[in-house]
């Protein structure tokens, strides 16, 4: 698909130089807006940031639900029936935008998935907008289907508007979160730099007993026929641990979640074999805090959890963006001086 919305004019080196001149006036990175916002990973990273969503818009209404009784913003709905002139002026920008057409569960039509074109709005609000920074998460299948047509297509599309951007897939396991996630985070800026600080430590594993609940409601055990079925057919070495089933009917477990999906996870990950996860459990494995009001049904919260990005993920990406505009604030910072 072609994109429509980049224009040719922004690739010239004066306009380049003129939007970064304009996008640096202000120190730091103060505000925030949150596209296909979810339940609010993002906000829960950037605003333990010290920054300010001043604007959020997705499309699910149980989404908007979670969202508005946890942090007081209603979102806004489909953002393509948003202008981009009415969207705030902000310096971050945040998006996990739809992974159904990138993903290994879907058919990984790409692009040419009707979803697939929403990154497209992301570049038009980028384009009016011009915020300092961004940050994007989406699954890692995106940086290899289309033998890397799709994922090259995305990086020319934001780069065209003047942003240095980089990307790295990584693993919720490596930040401290017992479940097996690898997302690839997509980083932009208009402050130019030679290395992007992406974190090269990894953070201890939370234990799964630091995550499941003590006494977890009944109604989360599965049947004794699944149960006996799962337990004849595997021997676990790990208690805690999480059974996972694949398509095949191939059981394994490990001490950590293989990854959350909005859909299966209900069904195919089982606690030591005999339960499914509880929402609390799955929005722990998520990163979120303690503190997170739960306010719709499991299903629901169980799907928002599924779609959820990993909060020390994408706090990671956005600590980097930080350091990047703090180096390029250093040297006008000495000259006033």
């Amino acid at each position: 698909m072609k994109n429509k919305h980049s224009k040719s004019d922004l690739n010239s080196a004066n306009n380049v130089i003129e939007l970064q001149s304009a996008a640096n006036s202000e120190p730091g990175l103060r505000t925030f807006v949150d596209m296909f916002c979810g339940i609010g990973g993002f906000h829960i990273a950037a605003s333990s940031l010290g920054m300010k969503c001043v604007f959020a818009s997705d499309i699910d209404e149980h989404a908007r639900k979670a969202y508005y009784s946890n942090f007081g913003i209603m979102p806004q709905g489909d953002i393509a029936r948003i202008a981009a002139k009415d969207v705030p002026d902000h310096d971050l920008l945040c998006a996990g935008f739809p992974c159904q057409p990138f993903s290994i569960i879907g058919r990984r039509k790409g692009f040419e998935d009707f979803r697939g074109t929403l990154f497209f709005e992301i570049v038009r609000i980028l384009e009016v907008k011009l915020p300092r920074a961004f940050i994007l998460e989406n699954v890692k299948q995106l940086t290899t289907i289309d033998h890397g047509r799709t994922i090259n297509k995305i990086l020319s599309a934001l780069r065209s508007l003047g942003y240095q951007v980089d990307l790295k897939v990584l693993n919720a396991l490596d930040f401290g979160l017992p479940q097996k996630r690898e997302r690839v985070i997509i980083v932009g800026s208009l402050d130019k730099f030679t290395e992007f600080p992406w974190p090269v430590r990894k953070m201890k594993m939370k234990p799964l007993s630091k995550i499941l609940e003590t006494n977890p409601d009944e109604k989360h055990l599965v049947s004794d026929r699944i149960r006996k079925r799962r337990q004849s057919s595997h021997k676990s070495n790990f208690k805690p641990g999480i059974w996972h089933e694949n398509k095949s009917g191939n059981i394994s477990s490990y001490p950590y979640s293989c990854a959350l999906r909005a859909g299966a996870s209900y069904n195919y990950l089982l606690v030591d074999g005999v339960r499914r996860l509880s929402p609390k459990e799955m929005l722990r494995l998520q990163g979120f805090p303690e503190s997170f009001k739960i306010v719709c049904t499991d299903s629901q919260t169980r799907k928002q959890a599924g779609n959820a990005v990993p909060v020390p993920l994408v706090k990671a990406g956005m600590k980097g963006l930080l350091n990047v505009v703090q180096a390029s604030e250093a040297p006008r910072q000495c000259q006033s001086a």
